[in-house]
């Protein structure tokens, strides 16, 4: 008579609880006598192990939200500061002021170790600013940058010894990693960090952008010198 009974496995019982979650309700006193073993030994019953279940997601879950709650929070503060770059560009009087108010806000505002400007084209007024170059678009000096001032796209992270070669000049020690903002027809931005995770490739580029368009818009405002 033995052989006429159906032999389940462990794997069939666990498909047919899958199919019928609802089974435990029906025998309470089952799911308190129900143990589950544990990584660290000891066996837990059925409830328990549930709540430690529960109560590991709850926290996972709460460390996401703070997560969620610390990245909004830097985010709008970036927001804020963009919008008072912005401002700030739309106010000034020539292009040497307004590319002064970019490179004091960088510094300031966004606490950029060491920042550069690159131009194409000269701009009265800033002749001895020690963060601005003026670069002919056709030197050698800019072949390093020929693709990104053609896409227009931020690189961030590690440049190239040759990029940072000029723009940080003697300077390029200090150097360890950089948030790069090449604007087409205009030149480039480059704010240099000591720490070198500071600025890592993958990081996001909106306000960088939404800056550097701020810039453009704003020098577009006055004649070519």
């Amino acid at each position: 008579m033995n052989d006429t009974v159906e032999k389940i496995g462990a794997h069939e019982v666990a498909a047919w609880l899958r199919r019928h979650p609802g089974f435990l309700k029906q025998f309470p006193d089952l799911a308190l006598t129900l143990v589950v073993p544990r990584d660290d030994g000891p066996t837990a019953s059925l409830a328990s192990y549930q709540l430690e279940v529960l109560r590991d997601k709850n926290r996972e879950l709460s460390r996401r939200l703070a997560d969620l709650a610390a990245n909004a929070q830097v985010n709008e503060r970036l927001a804020v500061r963009t919008h008072q770059l912005t401002l700030a560009l739309m106010k000034q009087d020539s292009a040497a002021d307004t590319l002064r108010a970019m490179a004091a806000s960088l510094e300031e505002d966004f606490a950029g170790d060491l920042v550069r400007l690159v131009v194409l084209q000269p701009v009265a007024g800033l002749e001895q600013a020690p963060w601005l170059q003026q670069i002919d678009a056709g030197s050698p000096l800019l072949a390093a940058f020929r693709d990104c001032l053609q896409d227009g796209e931020p690189i961030c992270g590690r440049l190239q010894p040759e990029k940072n070669t000029v723009l940080y000049g003697d300077r390029v020690d200090e150097v360890q990693s950089s948030a790069l903002l090449p604007l087409p027809g205009v030149g480039l931005i480059a704010v240099g960090s000591h720490d070198g995770n500071r600025f890592y490739p993958g990081m996001g580029t909106l306000f960088l952008r939404m800056m550097g368009e701020a810039l453009v818009v704003a020098l577009k405002r006055f004649p070519r010198a």
